[in-house]
C-alpha cells in the first residue's frame, strides 16, 4: 500500500529540494541527494513518486550480447513494464553515462503507463527526444548511442545507491529543477510537514527581503517582531 496519499504528494509538489535537504539535514541525514543528475526539460512542478529501482552492474561480455534484450524476462525490460503507477523508476548506473540507462522508446512507454519519473545516475540515449516527453527525466549526461552494453541490468526492486544516495524501494523521491532528493519512507509525513511550514517562512522571508528588509534578525528568526510580522503575513496569505 502507497504512503504517499494524495495530500501529501500535493504538498510535496510545492516545496523544494533545497528545503527538503535542510529538514533531512536537521536529522542527520546527509547523503539524500542524488548528486550530478538534472532534468532533460524545464519543471513546472515537482515530481513526486515511491522509488522503483534498478540495479545495473558491470557487464561481462559473454552474457549481455544485444540477443539478451529479445529476452521477455530482461530486468532492464521487465522493470519498465512493471514500475507501478505513480512511481519513480531509479537506476544505479554507477555513476557511468557511457552506456544508456534507457532510450525514448522505454521512457515513452514509462511515460505511457503514468509512471511519476526516472533517474538514472547515468545518462539516456536519445535525450532530445526525451526530452519533449511529458513526463520527468533526470541523468547526468546524454550517452552515445553505442555502448549498448556495458552495463548489465540485473537487479529490481532492490536497495541502491543512486549518484551516491542510499534509494530503498518505497523512499519517496522528489525531483524539481535543481535536483533530486530521497525522503526515507519511514519519515515522509514528517519531514513533509517541516518542509510545508520552512516553504511558508521562507516565501515570507522573500517578500520581506523584496521590500527592502535586512537579513538580520529575519533570516534565521531571531527579532521578536519577525514571528508577529510572519504570523500576519500568514493570515492575509492564507496559509
Amino acid at each position: 500500500m502507497s504512503i504517499l496519499t494524495p495530500e501529501l504528494r500535493q504538498a510535496l509538489e510545492k516545496v523544494s529540494t533545497a528545503t527538503l535537504a535542510t529538514a533531512l539535514y536537521k536529522r542527520g541525514l546527509r547523503q539524500q541527494a542524488i548528486q550530478g543528475v538534472t532534468p532533460l526539460r524545464r519543471l513546472s512542478k515537482s515530481m513526486v513518486g515511491e522509488a522503483f529501482t534498478l540495479r545495473y552492474i558491470p557487464a561481462r561480455e559473454d552474457r549481455n550480447g544485444l540477443e539478451v534484450f529479445r529476452n521477455p524476462e530482461h530486468p532492464q525490460r521487465k522493470a519498465v513494464e512493471t514500475c507501478p503507477p505513480g512511481a519513480v523508476m531509479v537506476m544505479d548506473s554507477r555513476g557511468d553515462p557511457r552506456a544508456a540507462s534507457a532510450g525514448g522508446i522505454l521512457v515513452t512507454r514509462l511515460m505511457k503507463r503514468r509512471v511519476a519519473g526516472v533517474v538514472t545516475d547515468g545518462g539516456f540515449r536519445d535525450a532530445d527526444d526525451i526530452a519533449q516527453i511529458e513526463m520527468p527525466a533526470f541523468h547526468s549526461r546524454p550517452s552515445a548511442p553505442t555502448n549498448l552494453t556495458l552495463h548489465e541490468a540485473l537487479d529490481i526492486n532492490v536497495p541502491i545507491s543512486c549518484g551516491q544516495a542510499p534509494v530503498f524501494p518505497g523512499d519517496v523521491l522528489v525531483g524539481d529543477n535543481d535536483g533530486v532528493i530521497v525522503i526515507p519512507a519511514h519519515l515522509v509525513v514528517e519531514i513533509t510537514a517541516e518542509a510545508t511550514e520552512m516553504t511558508a517562512f521562507e516565501d515570507f522571508v522573500i517578500d520581506e527581503v523584496r521590500e527592502g528588509q535586512s537579513i538580520i534578525g529575519l533570516y534565521p528568526a531571531t527579532h521578536p517582531e519577525t514571528a508577529a510580522r510572519f504570523a500576519a503575513w500568514r493570515a492575509q496569505q492564507g496559509r
